[in-house]
């Protein structure tokens, strides 16, 4: 898991501090849906709603970036695991041939 060092001026950490004391959460997973809320589109929460909309009218509202997906791998390769799958030498066979 990443971590990331955020500096603020005091008021706002106080005012941060404060918000989400609250809502009876950490700063830090108040701080994360806040992040998450400025980047993920599909949030349906009316409170991250309410986020979104303040990061909107301040011009802070991030545009998810659309994240390359791998293609999934071919007939012949999956074809081809498929015949070595179960191929090998048993576990059972590995771990009773080490005991003697």
């Amino acid at each position: 898991m990443a971590q990331l060092t955020v500096r603020l001026d005091d008021d706002l950490a106080h005012e941060v501090k404060a918000h989400a004391a609250e809502l009876g959460r950490s700063v830090n997973s108040w701080v994360v849906d806040v992040l998450n809320a400025a980047v993920n589109p599909d949030l349906e929460d009316s409170e991250a709603e309410r986020t979104r909309a303040r990061l909107e009218r301040a011009g802070l509202l991030a545009k998810r970036l659309a994240r390359p997906r791998a293609a999934p791998p071919g007939g012949t390769l999956v074809e081809s695991a498929r015949k070595a799958a179960g191929k090998g030498t048993p576990l059972s066979r590995l771990v009773s041939e080490g005991r003697g």
